[in-house]
C-alpha cells in the first residue's frame, strides 16, 4: 500500500507540474477529463483540477461494477491529481520556454507520471481508467487508446476555443501517449552478475 501511494504522489505532482508549468500558461490543453477541464476553465473560468475530480465521478461508479480494484486506486489517482494540480498553480507561468519546448517539457512530464501510474494499474483520470478497462477487455495498448479518445477531445477543444494554438495539443497527446505505452508496455528484466 504504502508503494502505492508513494508512486500516486509521484505520478500526481509530475501531472501538476506539467499542466501548471508548461501547458496552462500557453492555454494549451491535454487529453481525457484534464483537457476537458482545461476547456471549461478556459471558458468558464472553472477551477481545473476540481473540475477533474468532478467529471472523474461517472466513470469511478463504472469501474467500481465492473473491476473494485481499479475503482479503489483511480479513486485515490484522480483525487491526488486534481489536488496536485490546484496546488501547484503558483507555478504557472514560472517557467518561459518557446512553445514548442514548452509543450516538449510538458508532455513529457506529464508523461512520465500517467506512465509510471498507468504501469502499476493506478488510474491518473476517469478517460484513463477508461482506458485501461477497454485495454484490458481489447487487448489493444492502453497508450493507442488514450491517443484516440484524446485526440477528439483536442478537436473538440479547437471547435470550442477557435484558437489554433491547441493544434500542439495534439503533440502533447502524443507524447503522453508515447510515454505511457512505452512505460507501461516495458518488461522488468532481471540482470544477474555470476
Amino acid at each position: 500500500m504504502l508503494k502505492k501511494l508513494a508512486i500516486i504522489g509521484f505520478g500526481s505532482t509530475m501531472i501538476g507540474i506539467g499542466i501548471n508549468g508548461f501547458i496552462l500558461p500557453l492555454h494549451l490543453i491535454n487529453g481525457g477529463f484534464l483537457g476537458i477541464s482545461l476547456i471549461l476553465k478556459y471558458l468558464l473560468g472553472f477551477k481545473a483540477g476540481i473540475t477533474f475530480i468532478i467529471l472523474n465521478i461517472p466513470v469511478y461508479m463504472f469501474a467500481f461494477k465492473s473491476d473494485p480494484v481499479y475503482f479503489f486506486n483511480g479513486v485515490l489517482g484522480a483525487i491526488c491529481s486534481g489536488l496536485m494540480i490546484e496546488l501547484l498553480m503558483p507555478l504557472n507561468g514560472m517557467f518561459q520556454l518557446p512553445i514548442m519546448s514548452s509543450v516538449v517539457v510538458g508532455a513529457v512530464i506529464i508523461g512520465s507520471g500517467v506512465g509510471v501510474m498507468l504501469r502499476n494499474h493506478i488510474s491518473p483520470g476517469g478517460m484513463d481508467l477508461l482506458a485501461l478497462i477497454l485495454a484490458k477487455w481489447s487487448k489493444v495498448n492502453v497508450g493507442i487508446i488514450m491517443f484516440a479518445m484524446d485526440a477528439v477531445i483536442i478537436i473538440t477543444g479547437l471547435f470550442l476555443l477557435q484558437d489554433v494554438k491547441l493544434f500542439y495539443s495534439l503533440i502533447i497527446v502524443a507524447i503522453v501517449g508515447l510515454l505511457a505505452s512505452l512505460i507501461t508496455s516495458y518488461r522488468n528484466e532481471h540482470f544477474y552478475i555470476d
